[in-house]
């Protein structure tokens, strides 16, 4: 099954929990504290894969997670690291937010990465907590959540040549005639329901060219406003460098079927319409197309159109439709392989907000959260660890300004605090 778009969860892998923990050694009765750090979560990250070509391995999971850091331990140990989590793509994929739609990178080169979600830091060991005036601290942190994202992918297929026609104009015989590629094919209207790629080999004495080429679904009328698939679908040529515009010499009107395509294509916009076209009058085999092509060829010269006349199925005339494709691929400037820098939109977000409800007082926000997570509960220690960092985030006082009293329920994330000056 093809998929076009898909929607994913993405979670990066938690930090490893710091550890409490003394020396304890023959000889030594007061060692200080050894506590090791716990180790980093693994990233997700998004790895371009060339073999791939759709996105049809979302279709079934649409969930990862990275691996958490392992936890650190006594005598300074610290927590091994979390696996990152490779993801492969096919080229000419699409990232986006998938909560604003905002463009996060255009993944186009083999092999090109981008991490999507970061694992959180280890937290720390009481080793690290140690100073001048507590020596022997009894408190570590956890580790820090790492980041989860909502994800829309969505695939534009890469090409040098998109072939566009009508429903049944022989699209998917043509690009069977030059590759391996097997599309489906039968005799009906919307043949073929998902795009297909194939690589023609052109051998010319002793050089190989190949070629790219891509099977796009029939358009029909109005499919630029969404009838049909042909909305769903237009997206593909644009990743194209040319056209092959391949008529059905068997219709009653291809003048009229030409007029359609080019219509579409250009009510669609983003530049499909300024495309170079090879116009193939295909189904030369048939009497009726054999009949029809002098006019229809005087009339696509006149139009300014490049024409030339073939059978996919007898395969009269493909060699030579090639070859013109590869030579008008050579007089179009090369294109830039640059890797596209990932284009991330940053929002400055408020560390925290109050709320206050009939159950008590609410404070949520992103940093609040993860300071709270990282936060241990079990002494009097990390109590008063947190007192100050809440302090010095200013929650402390934005409470007392918003007029928390003595007594009332705070809640701070998944805890719940009884509020006392």
């Amino acid at each position: 099954m093809f998929l076009d778009q898909a929607k994913i969860q993405v979670k990066a892998g938690d930090g490893g929990n710091g550890c409490v923990s003394f020396r304890r050694e023959k000889y030594v009765p007061f060692g200080g504290p050894n506590g090791g750090n716990g180790g980093h979560g693994g990233d997700v990250v998004l790895v371009v894969d060339p073999k791939l070509n759709t996105l049809s391995s979302f279709h079934h999971r649409t969930k990862f997670a990275a691996e958490r850091g392992k936890n650190g331990a006594g005598k300074d140990q610290t927590g091994a690291s979390g696996a990152h989590l490779r993801i492969a793509v096919p080229p000419g994929t699409i990232v986006r937010d998938a909560d604003t739609g905002a463009l996060v990178a255009d993944l186009t080169m083999p092999g090109q990465e981008l991490r999507v979600a970061s694992g959180g830091r280890g937290g720390r060991g009481n080793a690290r907590f140690a100073t001048s005036t507590n020596q022997a601290p009894r408190m570590a942190e956890n580790g820090e959540p790492g980041e989860s994202k909502s994800l829309l992918l969505e695939l534009k297929l890469i090409a040098d040549v998109g072939i566009v026609g009508l429903p049944n104009a022989g699209k998917s015989t043509l690009l069977a005639s030059v590759s391996a590629a097997r599309p489906k094919i039968a005799d009906y209207p919307f043949t073929t329901l998902e795009p297909y790629l194939g690589v023609a080999t052109l051998a010319r004495g002793r050089d190989e060219t190949t070629l790219v080429l891509a099977d796009i679904p029939g358009l029909i009328e109005g499919a630029s406003q969404g009838a049909g698939l042909g909305h769903e679908f237009l997206r593909h040529i644009e990743r194209t460098r040319i056209l092959v515009h391949l008529l059905d010499g068997a219709s009653e009107h291809p003048l009229a079927d030409y007029e359609t395509i080019n219509a579409e294509l250009a009510a669609f916009g983003r530049g499909l319409d300024a495309k170079p076209q090879i116009v193939a009058f295909n189904k030369m085999d048939l009497l009726q197309a054999q009949e029809q092509w002098p006019q229809v060829q005087q009339a696509l010269q006149e139009r300014g159109a490049e024409a030339m006349a073939i059978s996919a199925v007898a395969q009269e005339g493909v060699r030579e439709l090639l070859f013109r494709a590869v030579n008008k691929l050579a007089e179009m400037p090369p294109v830039e392989l640059v890797e596209p820098a990932p284009v991330i939109t940053l929002t400055e977000e408020q560390p925290f907000t109050i709320e206050h409800r009939e159950d008590g007082w609410r404070v949520s926000g992103a940093r609040l959260e993860k300071l709270v997570a990282m936060s241990r509960f079990d002494s009097f220690e990390a109590l008063q660890h947190l007192q100050h960092k809440l302090e010095r985030l200013g929650v402390i006082e934005a409470l007392t300004a918003a007029g928390v009293q003595e007594g009332d329920t705070v809640f701070l994330s998944d805890y719940e605090m009884e509020w006392r000056p």
